[in-house]
């Protein structure tokens, strides 16, 4: 999952890259308004964490309002120190779908943002599934057929993301965009390698191929 984050407190920043990327969430961070509504409004999010008193042209609620009239409908997490009804009233009436107010706890936010991340559809269950194969995004647990496949977080990342597109092409392009975040120094052929490494774990001990090639174009995760 990809995580934007628009927060202009640095140390406040870093610490949230740092949690989400334990969790192993691909994050992206903006440190004022303006650069962070170019990032929301051209980039794809699963989630976007936002704080509402961001500097620049765009503060964080414009920026959520310029979401929902572009009709992106990415979850937004708004954070603020202003935390009366009234102000959390216009935080949700101007399209964000949670209010974080500060100071917060990690754990709290991580666990709201696991919320958001289950809302839009069934397929956002902790516990996904294809075929036989079982992943749990709160444990970070994969096995298939009752047998546990240890992976790294990026492998993790990478199979959760096709795990909840099941059955549908995915381009080497969209699965970058999605899994590793914006900075990152990504190789022509990285998708191939990490792809070849779930294969190697999920797919070569067992009888049957979960993970398709899509000649020309990319990748699908499908049971026969």
């Amino acid at each position: 999952m990809r995580v934007l984050i628009i927060e202009d407190e640095h140390k406040i920043a870093r610490a949230l890259k740092k949690a989400l990327e334990q969790e192993s969430y691909a994050v992206d961070v903006s440190f004022d308004g303006d650069d962070g509504y170019a990032m929301a409004t051209t980039e794809p999010y699963d989630i976007a964490i936002i704080d509402r008193m961001i500097p620049g042209e765009y503060d964080g609620l414009a920026i959520v309002k310029a979401m929902r009239e572009a009709k992106i409908h990415t979850p937004v997490l708004l954070l603020t120190a202003m935390g009366s009804v009234r102000d959390r009233t216009q935080g949700l009436d101007g399209g964000a779908d949670d209010y974080l107010v500060k100071p917060f706890a990690i754990e709290e936010l991580l666990a709201r943002v696991r919320a958001l991340l289950r809302r839009p559809t069934e397929q956002q269950a902790n516990v996904l599934k294809v075929g036989d194969l079982e992943l749990d995004t709160l444990s970070f647990s994969v096995k298939r057929k009752e047998k546990q496949i240890n992976l790294t977080s990026k492998e993790f990342a990478l199979l959760e993301y096709l795990m909840r597109n099941p059955g549908r092409p995915i381009s080497k392009e969209v699965i970058i965009s999605h899994v590793w975040d914006y900075d990152a120094d990504i190789l022509p052929n990285t998708v191939e390698v990490y792809i070849k490494y779930l294969r190697n774990k999920i797919d070569v001990p067992f009888k049957t191929n979960l993970i398709h090639t899509i000649r020309g174009f990319g990748y699908k995760l499908e049971a026969a």
